[in-house]
């Protein structure tokens, strides 16, 4: 554990925001529970800025978030960390899994993706995964202008078994999929070089000691990859909570993507009500700090009971 993480409880949490733009209201819903399950704890909590997807980075917008969060009365327990800082780790890891043979170039494009699956008679739905149909896999070898993927399988001694990944949600329950038919083979590095979520994720997460991950339900697909690595890499596996999505007009995610506007933050108690509201806390409190006080009240009763 890093000495970021040293919280009396042994808990490290985190918020991640991609500074794409200023935080929306689903954002703050996401940050507000990961902050109130680790003051519930009595832990750590972490803000770490995804910032590796630079082409859709903002300027401005790491600060506006971090203000924003701050008018909240939520601030984190260190600096902020940042993963376009960080590439030297990723790369160290990216050098293990090619070294054992985890990970292979891919020199194919979407449109070869998702010709390979019509072929194969795959139906792709809205907001699914291409799945990868291993198209590269024997090549095993990083070469420039390629993307690097990551074999999902669960032994490389058994290439074609398939890699069926159980966990618990604290919140979701049970959980079981497929990484092998319901994702494939999955990015790592892209073609332009630059890093994917599910790599940086992971090893951040590792160098920072986070043990508990709390973070919006449209993101539970994307854990049984990062428990893969997790394991691949010796890394451990925190544990996992996926809180409900604050959603549009159109039953949508609220998002960046589809114009949600910016956080409010000229009444943060009306904010934090709101978004607690979200999380099926209802707050009865007229300042900024009885609300975050009740609603961690409130979390501990609900989560930790």
């Amino acid at each position: 554990m890093s000495s970021l993480a040293s919280g009396h409880s042994g808990y490290v949490g985190r918020f991640a925001p991609s500074p794409t733009g200023p935080l929306h209201e689903g954002s703050l819903v996401a940050a507000l529970a990961s902050w109130l399950d680790a003051r519930a704890h009595g832990g750590t909590w972490l803000v770490r800025i995804e910032d590796v997807d630079t082409p859709r980075c903002r300027p401005g917008a790491a600060a506006k978030i971090l203000s924003q969060l701050a008018a909240c009365g939520l601030h984190p327990d260190a600096p902020a960390l940042y993963q376009s800082s960080r590439g030297p780790a990723y790369q160290t890891a990216l050098d293990t899994l090619l070294a054992r043979g985890w990970a292979f170039a891919c020199s194919c494009t979407r449109r070869q993706i998702e010709l390979a699956g019509a072929a194969a008679g795959t139906q792709r739905t809205r907001h699914a995964e291409r799945i990868y149909p291993g198209t590269c896999r024997d090549a095993r070898r990083a070469t420039p202008g390629c993307a690097i993927r990551m074999i999902a399988a669960p032994s490389l001694r058994r290439p074609l078994e398939v890699l069926d990944v159980r966990w618990y949600d604290r919140r979701l329950g049970e959980q079981r999929q497929d990484v092998t038919h319901e994702v494939g083979d999955f990015i790592l590095r892209r073609a332009d070089g630059l890093w994917a979520y599910q790599l940086a994720v992971v090893v951040d997460d590792a160098a920072q000691g986070v043990t508990h991950i709390v973070r919006g339900a449209d993101l539970a697909d994307n854990t049984p990859r990062q428990i893969h690595l997790q394991q691949v890499l010796g890394l451990a596996t925190p544990r996992y909570l996926h809180a409900p999505l604050r959603l549009g007009a159109d039953g949508e995610k609220l998002s960046k993507r589809n114009e949600a506007r910016a956080l409010d933050v000229s009444d943060p108690t009306l904010a934090l009500r709101n978004a607690a509201a979200q999380l099926g806390l209802t707050l009865a409190t007229a300042n900024l700090a009885d609300t975050l006080a009740q609603a961690v009240a409130r979390w501990r009763a609900q989560w930790m009971a």
